[in-house]
């Protein structure tokens, strides 16, 4: 079987890229042919170096580096875009039997659809945001700091003023979006949710498209090393971009309530003003092993209390797997894997929940127990890499051959692969 994986980068700078990645390796390692098309030049993924992965450039400029109307332009229907991928795909040494992707906001715009529906065969999409949906991708009101209750494009969606940036950078993703809706109209696509609360909650949005929906935890690398020991952690950790949608600041106040150190490893906007609170300490990105060897030595906890709907953070399993406590956002698809009182808490992105929950993780006993409640249960059903390449493979194994044509099912569902552990 060879399988087209199509990302904007190679390298892992966030969830969707890191996904892609680790499939990509999985994959290969499990026997198939995979061609990984990159869509920006950029730093390449050792996970990428196998003999069964062909990985191809397209060349495409990242649109946050184009300014002004050229990228706004782009952003919309990026005409360069659809032409690189088609010529990339005649290049092919072989036919690919299904085509899946996995970002294509920062380069390749809703123009690569088309071309994608015209190989005739299987085209998959994870869904690691609300983009397919949603204007802004996160179906989260920026303006109100709460998540977004709208129908996408209807006219109350159209005069939000929701959008991170600006009203005018609003209006671009509004046509965006538009075209994203006409490049689909008819054309029959898969898509797979990576949590049980992206499928109910995209159900309704996506009601307009020819889908079929599947659904397939994200890969989790589980560190090596022995269990953590939370108990002799001395700071509640958050790992990630620091923002308010995020939770970012919710953690530093909620842990200084609770008399514990805030730890933050990452970078963001807010990371003046997390760096201005008492008993907070930020020391930005790190790469993974640093990051785990930093978290196995201080977190007594793991927080991640998103305001807005996040659909999988890896973060969070892997921090489950390592044997260290979570604390995460009931909005989060993070919460169908924290067994709340077992395994860490699951409670509402507020300051009095969280502080709560940082209070009760003060106690040794409390801390090491749910850690090794949570390590025990992620080993017990591991989110492992080969457990996803798998599921990937009985996916694409059972709609090859069905051709584009055994797609046309509106809102029609399979489950495919591993569910709530």
């Amino acid at each position: 079987m060879h399988v087209v994986i199509l990302a904007e980068f190679a390298t892992a700078s966030g969830g969707a890229e890191k996904v892609a990645l680790e499939s990509a390796r999985g994959l290969a390692e499990a026997g198939l042919a995979v061609t990984y098309l990159q869509a920006i030049p950029g730093p390449v993924d050792p996970l990428l170096d196998h003999e069964n992965i062909r990985r191809m450039e397209l060349g495409l400029p990242d649109i946050w580096s184009l300014g002004g109307l050229k990228a706004a332009a782009t952003g919309i229907w990026h005409a360069a875009a659809a032409r690189a991928l088609e010529a990339a795909l005649r290049q092919l040494p072989a036919a690919p039997d299904c085509v899946h992707l996995h970002q294509w906001t920062r380069a390749l715009s809703p123009a690569v659809f088309p071309v994608l529906s015209r190989l005739g065969v299987p085209v998959i999409v994870t869904l690691h945001d609300y983009a397919l949906a949603c204007p802004n991708g996160v179906y989260y009101r920026f303006d109100r700091a709460e998540p977004c209750g709208l129908a996408p494009l209807s006219a109350a969606c159209l005069a939000a003023p929701c959008d991170p940036r600006s009203r005018v950078h609003k209006l671009v993703r509004v046509a965006r979006a538009g075209a994203l809706r006409q490049a689909l109209h008819r054309r029959p696509l898969h898509v797979v949710h990576v949590c049980d609360a992206s499928r109910r909650r995209l159900g309704d949005l996506l009601g307009g498209y020819t889908l079929t929906h599947h659904r397939i935890d994200n890969p989790v690398r589980v560190a090596d090393g022995p269990a953590a020991d939370p108990a002799r952690g001395d700071a509640i950790a958050y790992v990630g971009r620091l923002t308010r949608e995020k939770g970012a600041d919710l953690v530093a106040d909620a842990a200084r309530a609770a008399g514990l150190p805030a730890l933050f490893i990452g970078a963001g906007p807010l990371e003046a003003e997390l760096r201005a609170k008492p008993g907070v300490e930020v020391i930005g990105w790190q790469a993974p092993e640093a990051v785990w060897a930093l978290l196995r030595r201080r977190a007594r906890a793991l927080a991640a209390p998103s305001r807005w709907y996040e659909t999988g953070p890896l973060t969070v399993y892997e921090a489950l797997t390592a044997g260290i406590p979570v604390v995460a956002s009931d909005r989060s698809g993070a919460a169908e894997k924290v067994r709340d009182g077992r395994t860490g808490f699951v409670v509402a992105p507020e300051l009095g929940a969280l502080t709560a929950a940082f209070s009760a993780l003060r106690d040794d006993t409390c801390a090491r127990t749910l850690g090794a409640n949570a390590r025990a249960r992620f080993r017990a059903a591991p989110m492992t890499l080969a457990t996803h390449a798998a599921a990937l493979r009985s996916l694409y194994a059972g709609l090859v051959g069905k051709g584009a044509g055994a797609m046309h099912h509106d809102g029609a569902e399979a489950r495919t692969g591993t569910g709530s552990a």
